[in-house]
């Protein structure tokens, strides 16, 4: 009470729904909701019984309980008292649908099928004209059909990582088996056949040193062996003929083998005597030892009719299983040689497997391994003194290593042949431990298989769901030394005697093979002649369920003698000791050490143990332990725990009323009962885990019976509630903590919840009567019993007495019914009054009431006592019980449910379900953990997860059980506890919204979630004295403030009203609506966390059957209507999806690299923690950032952008038209036009992108590179929670889990499914196209979607008077929509829309904007030239109609003419998809339309049409001849350069042309050439603009681009005459305007930065410069500025430019071009090979391989020698050339490459035809170029109009090349800084000696002599000179090297010097030389002589 006081309980404060409430409540706090059940009753459902009917009513059946018969594994069942098993199953029907299970693809594709409609039919209706109305509703009805209902259907399912609220079904409790292997003994032959031999088999693990399985009995002996022993064992039952066996394995590990043991019947002689014929006799040498073969023969039969019931150790030996799994390992089982039989000895094979031994256990996998056949060679003789198990470890240990000293040993050679396989699923045939048929048995006569019974090698934690009583019997040795007489054969049997007399020995032991089934007692083996033998027997027994103090082990040793001597008998007694099984109620087992007595024990020995020193006795060495033995049970009734035996025997001490008991040394009795059970309670924490596990059902049971059911103690009820609570709350949080491996996503063990759903259920009140044997224990026939009733209290727990045998009902004992109901009354009317002392209610009365023996207490309800526990419990109990919450409350829950359905109220009305005070502590509960959640959120993120989901579905739960109403209030208390009130204090509000999230995703995963929030309920505005305030104030409400329909403006904001009725949706959105305030903190992973949560609940609607209604689906849309105005505000952050253009940029890129497609920006909140610094809440106002950060809103991720978007869709669509349109109406302009951004968005969004990219998109990498970025926001603020935590763990790196590292236990079963996407990543062709037809029906239905919401818009905008702007925006919304990739479906009915808007408002086209009206044209005629004839229909029909609007408006339709010539031209111009047949088809059928239009026959408008028709063909024509050429870039280009010179005329097609060469320049990287497009585009601009207008700021035309470029003078305007830029429809484009102007060289700056010419850059800015300073646009100015600063600082970096060639054509092939020249302009460093193998290559393509020919030299072509039916190429490299006069004005690189002209070759030649000769006979031809244009131009190849040559002499060749090398020389010497190796380099060839036609070679041919013909005076002086100057640059450079170089080089210097002065010296007489003639004095020319540079004696020829 006094917590439930201090939160103050909701069921108190809550006020009823007429309450005034508050005007406003912001959205960070909760409404209060509607009394939930007091607004059903009171509004009964009007609705007619159909689906809306439903939509408003839970369904009677909202609860059941299912039975679920329990699966019994064998035919018969276990041989336990109640063999009936079920369970309770509570479904409270949770559902969150997956969207794998709806149809997906099913309507394929009907929308493109298109072999109906015929070609270009005429549209019926169109040229009738019809009212709007009508027009309009025909349109509405059509776009209604074939549309799909689920929208959400076609888009991908949410991510499963997200969905919280799916909560998988625990598996069913079941056995638990390992991994299985079948072992099948074949045959097994020796080298002689004597007697039989008998073989077991058993696992053994030598690191655990333990033997981890069962035996095995196989017997392969013949038939005649057999019959030896006939007499033996007349009766040979199947079960133990069985030849396989199945073991199952846990923990598979290295170190396994399997041992197989070898017996033979008892003889006389030790082993190795025995042992000895099999290893030197063989069957083959018969003769040999023919004699000594029948003797053994005879004395083996002999003995086997004697000593037939005993046997000795023979042989034995193992087989390494991982040799078996690896050597075979991993491989398919389907290979062909299978089962390949591996022969080959023990050892050679042991060789192999050493390799091998290092493997770790991840190689150790038993089930897919190829199965093997074994044959097993060598055995090892059995040493009679190392028989026990310490030696076979030793052995198998020594066994692996490679100096094994078992391979000295002499083998026994024998043949075993053995099968190894991985175990079918299902085996046929198969017994259990137990002996039970295992189903499938079809044939009882067959042979079976067995299954062995596993004892694994660690703990396994399974509870036990069938019935085992199993006891094992290791005998180990004795030892009879001291015992005197002949005792050396010995033998001990043994037996289970239920009573002392011999004849009580009871028949449970197992038989081994080919034997009985059961036999009464066990012999061991016999050693020969030893007094001390030690055993390996095991011996199995069926021990009954009820075992008294009577039942006990009793061994008898014997003394065998094996020869039959007379008087002699076979066995003699030599000693006797037992084992009481039965001490205290427990079990005895373990290992014992027993004295053994000589004689016969006494009466009643077998309630002592023999340790006890009996009176008269006599005992072997002095009653010293001799006997060793060991005890195992395997056991689903004993515990074989203290603990836990001691809790069950009180709690049975408890129920049978059995006062006193004694236990230990212990009497309990009426006083001591509770303080002992208390102690228990709390002493079972000290409990084995493994052990709890295996008996949790029980133990559950019995703690919750406790509860349920306070037993009464003289007298009196004992209220155990408490003990039992803090038991259970430790028990629970125990098994987790240890058991982390098995747990689902919500960190609930399996175990658990498996109980909790299957087993679970309410103890019963009725006493019962002992019901009959087999029958349940309770009047339900629905029984709890994954052990009965009988077994779950351990049955050895009845007393010695046994009044009850165990089929009793221990837990309810039988009294008189009467008197109990009086008290049932009373203790009802006491403990309501809730005294203090309420935990355990003392009633005086009761004594007096009922008889002294027992008494029925009153039922305590599970659920309220559980409530009340957890209210007051103390810390370290509340602490348990909070980590493990889940469990308590589903305890709850289901008991709850029980509890409902058992006493039959269900059917009441809610409110009256459960009691005041248990409603009262729920409430305290739930306010109590919210307020821990939110406390401890920071602290303990895995826990508070945890905590947070579990109350979410423990509230969903409720919902279908409580008041409504009360649960909708807890919601609140814990909004409330757990709101971002909490802020200011909070470290991490993120992670705190995160807890919130998924608290109200589970909470909304509600079955009823849709009927919770009364769809149908009329938002009625709250009663406030100012109704529309609430509107006003909103958070959301950004409407127009003058609202008209208050109602229905509530429906669509978060307004209160709103938040009370639809409470949960409410809850939802306001959540979203505070995540994503562009101010708010919306990390991104929180953006994820709640669209994902609205995505899944909108995705449940569309698959859920019961929604599929219209209406239904209409009124489900009313919850959501708040998003619409949600997603409007959030429009400034949704990611950008139109990227593709530009100029539409968003307000969020101000933050976003332009081109990042992604937007991945780091949200701030990350960037701060990444450096280091705490999160923005520390500010003291909590939102806002550092000022630094400029960021000004969160943007979404493209993923959860388009998740936002398609919820918003879904909610237009389904929403009511009628309410959208009173929305609309009352919405502002600025609103309107948001709500038309938002549809352009999604358009943008949906558009199909085709197969291509989903092939590219793989779904994994795709979806989860987009998650990164929230991944990382989570890694960096910490908010990662246990939740994701647990998904990782699940997935499997569980390294803390207790099984070690291995870890194949049966429950990582559940790890499976999250495996599913991560291993294939290609998906199949079908998927593929699969996807893309979803993804193109969701496409389909987007656009249609915002096609309606466009009509509406429409609709409602008429009215206003502000419809201009709005109508602009709605048609530029639907052409965004045209442009897009669209179905032919979208597309008709597109046009419908188009066509009725320009019929309703036509000035909107023609009066306004003419840019709307251009870009019509253009998606007409785009969709004109479709290929599906559909489309083309629709649109030639709009385009005529458009035409003939424009013609009525104005009698001229000159606008649209120019627009469609206009769009025509930029179509053809850049689209490389253009069809033109189809579009010649479209022009024919407008043609079409023109002559049917009765109307307008007699009007020049045909006529008209007709002329448009011919132009636009005209043009196609030209464009069928680009078509011809779209792979050959320049000649592509040349045509459209040919057709934009065709358009001199009409300057706005040009404009295009030119625009569509830029844009191609632009693809293929040509930015230079793009940018003089867009320069000469801007003059054409300047031109008209100047003739329009005076303008002293604007350029005067096309001489003010003269700087930029030489060629732009071609653009000057044609003569007025001819065109005056005043007419209609000219010059009427976009661009011819100033801002026009401006884009266009702003735009030719761009491409000039992208061509690296930065000073053309300042050229195309003095022209803009003084336009914005005209303008006082200082801001663009700065921009200027800040351009050109970057310009001139990237100036000296290094640039490369283009490079030249000289193109040649010859031969007629080639058309046009024959025997033209060109000079094409190549990107920097092509090579020459690169162009000419490029040019080659493009031109075999066209004219086939052989007809292309390259010539390879550069010399003037011949015409005649070339074959006319070839095309040659002759390709040279040319360099820029500039006069002398030109060089001292281009200085900078980039002078020398821009504005080039003149070209310049070389080419070598000698006069006899060879290229090169020696050096007096080399003669060079230069040869100049002169191009038509300057480069760069618009094109990048120019023809060549002027080509002229020179040819130098031999010597003026030499004067050249020493000019050259002395300019190398002084470049070297003077280079700054100085490079030695460069100048080493040039000086080395200057003066090095070898030079071949060196300098001195030329001095040498040239200078030697003086030449004969004058004419060559000049040359040899100049070269004279020219080696004079060479000389002294030779010696600069030496005195330039010496000052560089370091000692190492001096003698290289010196060397260098040396060569330098010889060559000085050679030199020396030729350079001084003079010739005499030059020298004289001229005589004055009589006649004046005028120089000419021509008439030199250089033959020169020039060619024009």
């Amino acid at each position: 009470k006094q917590v439930s006081r201090e939160y103050g309980s909701p069921q108190l404060s809550k006020k009823r729904a007429g309450a005034h409430q508050p005007v406003s409540v912001p959205l960070t706090e909760v409404v209060e909701p509607v009394d939930y059940e007091e607004y059903v009753s009171s509004h009964p459902p009007g609705a007619e019984p159909g689906p809306l009917r439903q939509l408003l009513e839970f369904p009677s059946d909202d609860l059941e309980l299912l039975l679920q018969e329990r699966e019994c594994a064998t035919i018969e069942p276990p041989a336990c008292p109640n063999a009936e098993f079920c369970l309770w199953q509570d479904d409270s029907k949770r559902h969150s649908v997956s969207l794998d299970d709806t149809p997906r693809g099913s309507w394929a594709s009907s929308i493109f099928d298109l072999k109906n409609s015929t070609p270009d039919a005429l549209l019926p209706s169109v040229l009738e004209r019809t009212a709007a109305e009508d027009m309009d509703r025909r349109n509405a009805e059509n776009r209604q059909q074939c549309r799909h209902t689920d929208l959400l259907g076609l888009y991908p399912a949410p991510d499963e990582d997200e969905a919280v609220e799916r909560c998988a079904i625990p598996e069913v409790p079941n056995e638990h088996s390992g991994q299985r292997i079948m072992v099948k003994c074949l045959s097994l032959k020796f080298e002689i056949e004597i007697e039989p031999i008998f073989g077991s088999l058993a696992l053994y693990d030598v690191r655990e040193k333990k033997k981890i399985s069962e035996d095995f009995h196989f017997d392969l002996n013949s038939d005649q062996m057999k019959s030896l022993l006939r007499p033996h064992s007349p009766h040979v039952a199947i079960s133990t003929l069985a030849r396989s066996a199945i073991f199952s394995i846990t923990y598979p590990s290295p170190d396994i083998f399997l041992v197989i043991k070898l017996e033979k019947i008892l003889q006389q002689g030790d082993i190795g005597e025995c042992c000895e014929p099999y290893m030197v006799m063989k069957e083959s040498d018969s003769t040999k030892h023919k004699e000594k073969l029948e003797k053994l023969r005879a004395q083996a039969e002999q003995m086997c009719t004697r000593l037939g019931r005993f046997r000795m150790p023979f042989a034995w030996t193992a087989i390494h299983l991982l040799n078996i799994v690896s050597s075979v390992g991993g491989l398919d089982r389907s290979d062909s040689d299978s089962d390949t039989e591996r022969k080959g000895t023990w050892n050679e094979r042991k060789k192999k497997g050493f390799e091998r031994m290092s493997v770790g256990e991840d190689m150790c996998n038993f089930t897919n391994f190829r199965p093997a056949t074994l044959t097993v060679t060598n055995f090892f003789k059995q040493e009679g003194d190392r028989l026990s198990d310490e030696d076979l470890y030793k052995f198998l240990a020594d066994m692996r290593r490679p100096s094994s000293v078992l391979r000295r040993l002499r083998p026994v050679t024998a043949q075993l042949k053995i099968d190894i396989s991985p175990a079918p699923e299902a085996p046929h045939y198969c017994l259990s431990p137990e002996l039970l048929h295992v189903k499938p048995y079809p044939d009882p006569r067959v042979r079976p298989t067995k299954e062995v019974l596993e004892f694994p090698a660690r703990y396994v934690y399974t509870p036990h769901t069938t019935y085992r009583n199993l006891l094992y019997v290791y005998p180990q040795s004795v030892n009879f030394n001291s015992r005197q007489g002949s005792v050396r054969n010995i033998a001990v049997k043994v037996q289970f005697m239920a009573g002392e007399d011999p004849s009580q020995a009871m028949p449970v032991i197992f038989g081994k093979s080919s034997c009985a089934e059961f036999y009464k007692e066990a012999y061991t083996q016999v050693i020969y002649h030893n007094k001390s033998p030690e055993f390996y027997e095991e011996v199995k027994m069926k021990i009954p369920a009820n075992l008294t103090d009577n039942h006990h082990l009793l061994f008898t040793f014997y003394h065998i003698s094996c020869q039959p001597k007379q008087n002699t008998p076979l066995e003699t007694p030599v000693g006797y000791t037992w084992i009481p099984l039965m001490q205290h109620g427990r079990l005895r087992t373990g290992s014992f050490s027993l004295p053994v007595s000589v004689e016969k024990p006494p009466p009643s020995y077998s309630v002592l143990t023999p340790d006890v020193q009996l009176p008269g006795m006599k005992w072997v060495d002095n009653h010293k332990g001799v006997f060793n033995v060991e005890v195992k049970a395997a056991s689903s009734v004993h515990t074989q725990d203290p603990h836990l035996d001691k809790f069950f025997t009180l709690v049975y001490v408890l129920e049978e009323y059995s006062f006193p008991y004694r236990l230990k040394d212990v009497i309990i009795t009426e006083a001591n009962v509770e303080a002992e059970l208390k102690a228990s309670m709390a002493a079972l924490k000290g409990a084995l885990l493994d052990t709890c596990v295996r008996f949790l059902h029980q133990l559950m049971s019995k703690l919750i019976l406790l509860i349920v059911h306070p037993p009464v103690i003289a007298g009196q009820i004992v209220n155990l509630g408490r003990a039992a609570f803090e038991a259970m709350a430790l028990l629970v949080n125990q098994i987790h903590k240890n058991l982390e491996g098995n747990q689902d996503h919500h960190g609930r063990n399996n175990l658990l919840s498996s109980y909790i759903h299957y087993c679970f259920h309410l103890p019963t009140t009725e006493p019962v009567s002992p019901p009959a044997v087999g029958l349940a224990s309770y009047d339900l026939p629905i029984q709890y019993a994954t052990l009965s009733r009988a077994t779950a209290r351990p049955s050895s727990l009845l007393l010695s007495r046994s009044k009850s045998i165990s089929n009793s009902n221990p837990d309810l004992a039988s009294t008189p019914a009467t008197p109990d109901e009086e008290v049932q009354r009373i203790i009802g009317s006491k403990a309501s009054e809730r005294a203090c002392n309420r935990m355990s209610a003392f009633i005086e009365t009761a004594s007096i009431l009922c008889p002294p023996s027992r008494q029925i207490a009153k039922k305590v309800l599970l659920h309220e006592e559980l409530a009340l526990q957890w209210v007051v419990s103390s810390s370290t109990v509340r602490e348990a019980s909070l980590q493990q919450a889940w469990f308590f409350f589903q305890l709850m829950v289901k008991s709850m449910s029980h509890h409902l359905f058992l006493s039959s109220r269900l059917d009441m009305p809610r409110r009256q379900r459960f009691p005041d005070r248990f409603v009262d502590d729920i409430a305290a509960l739930v306010c109590a953990i919210s307020a821990d959640i939110a406390s401890r959120y920071h602290k303990d993120v895995e826990l508070v997860e945890r905590l947070n989901s579990s109350l979410a579905f423990f509230l969903n739960d409720l919902l279908s059980l409580m008041d409504r109403g009360f649960v909708f209030n807890l919601v609140r208390s814990y909004y409330k506890q757990v709101h971002i009130n909490k802020l200011h204090t909070a470290q991490n509000p993120s992670s705190l919204t995160a807890l919130r999230m998924d608290f109200i995703r589970i909470v909304c995963s509600h079955e009823h979630y849709v009927t919770l929030n009364l769809p149908c309920a009329t938002l009625s505005p709250p009663a406030s004295p100012s109704p529309s305030t609430s509107s006003t104030t909103s958070q959301s409400s950004a409407f127009s403030s003058h609202v008209q329909d208050q109602g229905v403006v509530s429906m669509f904001e978060l307004s209160v009203p709103f938040r009370q009725q639809h409470f949960l949706s409410g809850l939802l959105l306001a959540e979203l609506s505070l995540i994503l305030e562009p101010d708010g903190e919306g990390v991104f992973f929180l953006h994820k966390k709640t669209i994902s949560a609205l995505h899944s609940l909108l995705c449940s609607h569309d698959a859920d059957p019961r929604y599929t209604d219209p209406q239904v689906r209409s009124n489900i849309a009313q919850l959501y209507l708040p998003l619409i105005p949600i997603v409007m505000e959030t429009l400034a952050q949704l990611h950008d999806f139109t990227d593709t253009s530009p100029q539409r940029v968003r307000h969020a890129s101000a933050l976003v690299d332009d081109n990042d497609p992604d937007n991945s920006t780091i949200s701030q909140s990350v960037a701060m923690a990444i450096a280091g610094s705490p999160l923005p809440h520390s500010k003291a106002n909590p939102f806002t950032l550092p000022s630094v950060a400029g960021r000004q809103c969160s943007t979404l991720s493209a993923e959860c952008s388009r998740t936002l978007l398609v919820c918003f869709l879904w909610v237009l669509k389904n929403a009511d038209a009628g309410l959208l349109e009173r929305w609309v109406s009352d919405l502002s302009v600025p609103q309107i036009n948001r709500l038309l951004d938002l549809l352009h968005l999604c358009l943008s969004c949906f558009e199909y992108k085709g197969k291509k990219a989903l092939q590219r998109i793989n779904s994994l990498t795709f979806k989860k590179s987009q998650d990164m970025k929230a991944r990382l926001e989570e890694a960096i603020l910490g908010t990662i929670g246990a939740r994701q935590e647990m998904v990782r763990r699940c997935r499997g790196t569980t390294e803390r889990s207790p099984y070690g590292g291995q870890e194949n236990v049966r429950w990582r079963k559940n790890v499976t499914h999250w495996r599913q996407n991560a291993d294939r990543v290609d998906k199949t062709k079908a998927e593929v196209e699969q996807e893309s037809v979803v993804d193109g029906n969701l496409a389909t239905e987007a656009a249609l979607i915002a096609l309606d919401t466009l009509e509406i818009i429409v609709k409602t905008v008429v009215m206003s008077e502000l419809k201009e702007s709005v109508l602009v925006g709605v048609l530029r919304v639907l052409l965004h929509s045209m442009a897009g990739n669209q179905s032919a479906l979208f597309l008709q009915h597109c046009f419908s829309t188009q066509r009725a808007l320009v019929y309703k408002f036509p000035e909107m086209l023609f009066e306004e904007d003419t840019e709307l009206c251009a870009d019509l044209c253009l998606r007409l005629l785009r969709h004109c030239s479709s290929s599906v004839s559909s489309v083309r229909s629709h649109a030639s029909a709009s385009l005529y109609l458009l035409m003939r609007q424009n013609f009525e408006i104005g009698n001229n339709f000159a606008r649209v003419k120019m627009q469609v010539t206009m769009s025509l031209s930029s179509l053809v111009g850049t689209s490389t998809k253009f069809n033109e047949e189809h579009l010649r088809r479209s022009l024919k059928t407008i043609l079409t339309y023109a002559e049917d239009d009765l109307e307008l026959r007699d009007s020049p408008f045909p006529e008209q049409v007709q002329d448009l028709v011919f132009n636009l063909h005209m043009i196609l024509t030209d464009t069928v001849k680009m078509k011809e050429h779209q792979q050959d870039p320049e000649m592509l280009i040349d045509l459209m350069y040919r057709i934009a010179k065709g358009y001199q005329n009409s300057p706005d097609l040009r404009l295009t042309w030119l625009q569509n060469m830029a844009g191609k320049h632009s693809e293929r990287g040509n930015h230079a050439e793009a940018a003089h497009c867009l320069v000469h585009s801007a003059a054409l601009v300047a031109e008209y603009l100047n003739m329009l207008e005076d303008c002293r700021y604007l350029p005067i035309g096309c001489v003010s681009f003269q700087s930029i470029s030489s060629n732009v003078l071609e653009e000057s305007a044609v003569s007025d005459d001819i065109l005056s830029p005043e007419e209609e429809g000219i010059c009427s484009g976009k661009y011819f305007s100033e801002s026009g102007l401006v884009g266009l060289l702003e735009h030719a700056a761009a491409s000039f930065n992208m061509a690296a010419m930065y000073e053309a850059i300042n050229e195309v800015y003095k022209i803009l410069c003084p336009i914005h300073e005209a303008n006082r646009d200082f801001k663009k100015l700065a921009s200027v500025h800040g351009k050109l600063q970057d310009a001139f600082n990237k100036v000296y970096n290094q640039r490369m430019f283009g490079t030249y060639f000289r193109v040649g054509f010859y031969g007629c092939r080639f058309g046009d071009l024959d025997e033209q020249e060109f000079v094409y302009k190549e990107p920097s460093i092509t090579k020459l090979a690169e162009i000419s193998h490029r040019l080659e290559e493009f031109y075999s393509e066209r004219f086939g391989d052989d007809m292309v020919v390259i010539i390879k030299d550069s010399n003037p072509v011949d015409k005649n020698k070339l074959d006319p039916n070839k095309a040659y190429l002759q390709i040279t490299y040319v360099e820029p050339f500039f006069d002398t006069y030109e060089l001292k004005e281009r200085i900078t690189y980039f002078d020398k490459n821009y504005n080039l002209r003149t070209f310049m070759y070389c080419t070598p030649f000698t006069l006899d035809g060879r290229a090169h000769g020696d050096l007096h006979e080399q003669y060079k031809r230069k040869t100049f170029l002169t191009t038509s244009h300057a480069f760069p131009y618009i094109k990048t190849r120019i023809n060549v109009i002027h080509k002229e040559e020179i040819i130098l002499m031999p010597m003026e060749v030499a004067i050249e090349d020493m000019q050259k090398k002395t300019q190398e020389l002084a470049f070297a010497t003077h280079q700054d800084p100085a490079d030695p190796k460069m100048l080493q380099m040039v000086l080395q060839g200057c003066v090095g000696t070898t030079v071949n036609q060196g300098p001195l070679e030329v001095a040498q041919v040239f200078l030697s002599e003086i030449p004969e013909d004058p004419k060559l005076f000049r040359h040899h002086n100049k070269l004279r000179l020219c080696f004079k100057d060479f000389s002294k640059r030779c010696e600069d450079a030496l005195r330039k090297n010496k000052s560089l170089i370091g000692p190492d080089q001096k003698e290289y210097h010196r060397e260098l010097e040396r060569n330098y002065t010889k060559l000085r010296e050679a030199l020396f007489p030729l350079i001084n030389r003079k010739i005499p003639q030059l020298y004289r004095p001229l005589p004055l020319p009589t006649t004046p002589t005028q120089r000419n540079s021509l008439s030199r004696s250089s033959f020169r020829r020039v060619e024009c």
